[in-house]
């Protein structure tokens, strides 16, 4: 076959394509799998040949080949949530300049599917994996397999084990907000998660924690009995029966954003004006910085969370376990916490 007869459109192959570029297939191999590897000169030469061809290499079944695969797995509890979303498209990123491929699986916040998750990145081979655990109790037993089989970093909700766990640190970002509404009004009142993982027993104690150093007394509104994952749903229905008892001023920390838009609702509904203005009666605030808590009525004071760093950081940790590095030195002293920061807006 010569390069005359691998016509671009009809390029299938690896080996197509080497012809068609001009290059060895080592050298064309190389770049897919890193393509800082390969000399600027030969990277923008196979770029601007992919441009023209639309090739686009089936790594997957080549890595299946592989003893170790070049596939790297990640499981979310949902793929609504856009703090998962945007972890999982930094990761994307940052797997691809290594010259990784990322399999993403949602476990739908169940155990069952969590399960399943698992036992079809162990049937790929995966060299490792970044994963948010579901349950409040900690990894399944499942995930404890997949950790003697494969590298694992944990992300955003801590395990028991003593995997890497790479997430925002609580105590300092549930402190911040407290203090900031302590000092700037009344003292808050906690909405806090489901237990839907270990993050709702995290921030609730971080809430105590920090009302003890203020010298309040916790405040914590009771909540149903029901594991959710409709955030929304669960911060409006908890915050209609608390509204209605007809508080003259009130201010109410929610665990996160979107629990946050659900009390913002109530309020609505109630007829209740949120706000630091003058004439509302209500300060609502929450934690994550939502892509949606800008936009809320009123934008939504929060603690925005670091999703850049946990990524990069996770994403250092799970490269050197494989026995890679992402960076030319390792820092293994670096916090695996990351810090949140406040947003001021108008609901508090």
């Amino acid at each position: 076959m010569t390069q005359d007869t691998c016509i671009a459109g009809n390029i299938r192959t690896m080996e197509e394509f080497s012809i068609f570029v001009g290059l060895s297939r080592p050298t064309v191999s190389k770049y897919f799998n890193a393509p800082d590897s390969v000399r600027k000169s030969t990277r923008d030469r196979i770029e601007a040949a992919i441009e023209a061809s639309g090739f686009t290499p089936n790594l997957f079944a080549t890595n299946l080949k592989r003893s170790r695969t070049r596939v790297l797995g990640v499981i979310i509890p949902t793929a609504t949530d856009p703090f998962y979303m945007e972890l999982v498209r930094q990761v994307e990123d940052i797997a691809s300049r290594a010259g990784y491929v990322v399999f993403m699986l949602s476990s739908n916040g169940q155990a069952a599917r969590e399960a399943d998750a698992i036992a079809r990145l162990e049937s790929m081979n995966i060299a490792g994996a970044i994963v948010v655990p579901i349950g409040a109790e900690g990894p399944s037993s499942r995930l404890t397999s997949l950790e003697r089989r494969s590298a694992i970093v944990y992300v955003d909700s801590a395990p028991d084990t003593d995997a890497p766990f790479v997430g925002t640190d609580n105590a300092q970002s549930i402190g911040l907000i407290v203090d900031y509404l302590c000092r700037s009004g009344e003292p808050p009142w906690f909405l806090r998660m489901p237990e839907i993982n270990r993050n709702a027993a995290s921030r609730l104690a971080a809430y105590e924690n920090a009302m003890a150093k203020a010298r309040e007394q916790p405040r914590i509104l009771p909540i149903p009995n029901i594991l959710t994952w409709d955030f929304e749903r669960h911060g409006h229905e908890v915050a209609i029966p608390f509204l209605s008892k007809g508080r003259s001023s009130t201010t109410v920390l929610c665990a996160n954003d979107r629990i946050a838009l659900g009390v913002q609702l109530a309020a609505w509904e109630a007829g209740i004006t949120v706000g630091r203005r003058p004439g509302a009666t209500l300060r609502v605030a929450g934690h994550d910085d939502h892509p949606f808590a800008r936009y809320g009525c009123p934008p939504l004071t929060t603690v925005s969370q670091d999703v850049t760093s946990i990524a990069q950081r996770a994403m250092q940790q799970l490269m050197e376990r494989i026995g890679e590095s992402l960076y030319e030195t390792s820092n293994a002293k670096c916090s695996n916490l990351m810090p949140g920061q406040l947003v001021l807006r108008e609901s508090a």
